[in-house]
């Protein structure tokens, strides 16, 4: 397959699916090229619609001369592998920290007003399903920093042709009544899309020096969990939808009796059967009845090719999709954190990959729209960079006993704030740092307090003291400076 391919104009496509742009300014009917080449990508609304459970069984023809049941089952396996992942990838939220302690709190109070943690689990779950997607940074009424997240059937960046891939705009579109609506962002600049495709200046800036959009992506070639199993979604669809309908076919069963004089109807000669009524017993008093035979027709039974087949299916989907079946009998009856990490190891060399490309694209995303000075205050994009950490942490059951062995192991070999990380419990290893300190300086001030208050009965004089001290002080008719000034041997025993 070729590198880049043509698809009109100066716009041009990866063979990873990236957009091309080889000229300095971007024009509006290069953008529309682009748009009408985006909505014509059918895997996104075919993935979306498995994940909801709108299956291709479900559009399949009626035979109406069919004599057969014509059941329509589907099992939602897309929406189960999709879920399972995300939690286990996402579960639990990404820690985002600076080292800067100060500007870590303001960090931490705008991920939390911009709800950005959830934010990014929607990423994820975009990923899964379409194979990529974005996160849009803008300015609000009150020119506050602002996330959004725009799935990749409604928004998509423009990329140079250098050897970085540098971004060039991002498109975000969509169509209201049949009228094309939307935005170009640049690095400086915010366009609309016209009716007729034009690029006109809204006249609102990017302040970011930089696109204002970054893409997420478990993988180069852009592969989506829902789109890897599609096919064995629709074969397991059909199986066990023939199944029921098989089931349904052969439900009412024949009853063969041979041998037997059964009594007539007068009128039309068919014998008389009374199968709802109360008559259980046949008798027929002729010598051939000594030979009759009663027996219910057998049915063919497919049953275990069936299961055989639908076992297998099931399967292959979780070992195409790389995520652990949390309802197979392999995890069962195994508590043990090794043990269960070994069933999880291709779903976490699946996260392990996924969380590096996280990683670059959070970097590259947070740095420039955090340096911008509103956020943490006016900082470079390089200190950013440097300052910024992401813990992941993947969401399986945890021993907390064997976590805090494990911490208490580590006192003294590592930092105290890595230490904690060890901790599921833990959310905030800095904070919790923090409340360790102010904890210890309250003892230090409640012993220095309680040390004083015992030698208040011996300093000072009684009209200062404490109630308690006071009638102490006064039963001895002595006053701090007195007491003070005796010797040792001179002074009474309270």
């Amino acid at each position: 397959m070729t590198d880049s391919a043509k698809i009109a104009g100066s716009a041009y496509i990866s063979k990873e699916g990236l957009y091309l742009y080889p000229n300095e300014e971007l024009t509006g009917e290069d953008v529309l090229t682009f748009i009408n080449y985006n909505r014509g990508i059918t895997t996104y609304g075919e993935n979306y619609r498995y994940y909801t459970g709108e299956h291709s069984i479900l559009k399949k023809k009626f035979d109406p001369n069919s004599f057969r049941p014509d059941n329509r089952v589907i099992s939602n396996w897309a929406n189960y592998v999709v879920d399972t992942y995300i939690g286990y990838f996402m579960g639990t939220p990404v820690k985002i920290q600076l080292e800067d302690d100060s500007k870590n709190k303001l960090l931490q109070d705008w991920l939390k007003v911009n709800t950005f943690t959830d934010k990014l689990s929607e990423v994820a779950k975009q990923v899964a399903i379409y194979g990529l997607s974005y996160m849009l940074a803008y300015q609000d009424e009150d020119s506050n920093t602002c996330v959004a997240v725009v799935p990749p059937d409604e928004g998509f960046i423009i990329y140079d042709t250098s050897i970085k891939r540098k971004p060039i705009a991002f498109v975000r579109y969509t169509y209201f009544n049949s009228e094309l609506v939307g935005e170009v962002y640049t690095d400086s600049k915010v366009y609309s899309i016209g009716r007729d495709g034009g690029l006109e200046e809204t006249g609102d800036i990017v302040p970011f020096k930089e696109v204002p959009a970054v893409e997420f992506y478990a993988n180069e070639e852009r592969l989506s969990l829902v789109g890897k199993i599609r096919t064995l979604v629709d074969t397991y669809d059909n199986a066990i939808s023939q199944k029921a309908n098989e089931l349904e076919y052969f439900d009412q069963s024949f009853l063969l009796m041979l041998g037997i004089n059964l009594p007539k109807d007068p009128k039309t000669g068919k014998p008389i059967l009374d199968f709802n009524g109360g008559k259980r017993v046949f008798n027929d008093p002729s010598p051939e009845a000594a030979n009759a035979k009663f027996e219910f027709l057998s049915k063919p039974d497919s049953d275990n090719m069936q299961e055989n087949m639908l076992n297998r299916l099931v399967n292959d989907i979780f070992q195409t999709a790389m995520v652990a079946n949390l309802n197979d009998e392999a995890f069962s009856g195994n508590s043990s954190g090794v043990a269960i990490r070994y069933k999880l190891l291709s779903m976490q060399n699946q996260a392990a990959l996924e969380e590096r490309k996280f990683t670059i694209a959070l970097t590259n995303f947070l740095s420039n729209i955090v340096s911008l000075g509103k956020v943490i205050g006016s900082t470079s994009v390089n200190e950013i960079k440097t300052g910024l950490s992401f813990t992941f942490k993947r969401n399986i059951p945890v021993n907390d006993a064997d976590e805090a062995n494990t911490a208490k192991t580590l006192e003294g070999v590592v930092s105290k704030e890595t230490q904690l990380k060890v901790l599921s419990i833990v959310d905030d290893p800095k904070a919790e740092i923090k409340k360790i300190d102010a904890e210890k300086e309250n003892l230090i001030k409640q012993s220095l307090q309680n040390s004083i208050s015992a030698t208040d009965m011996f300093k000072g004089g009684v009209d200062d003291a404490e109630p308690e001290e006071r009638s102490v002080l006064e039963s001895q008719r002595a006053s701090r400076k007195e007491v003070d000034s005796s010797k040792p041997e001179e002074r009474q025993e309270v």
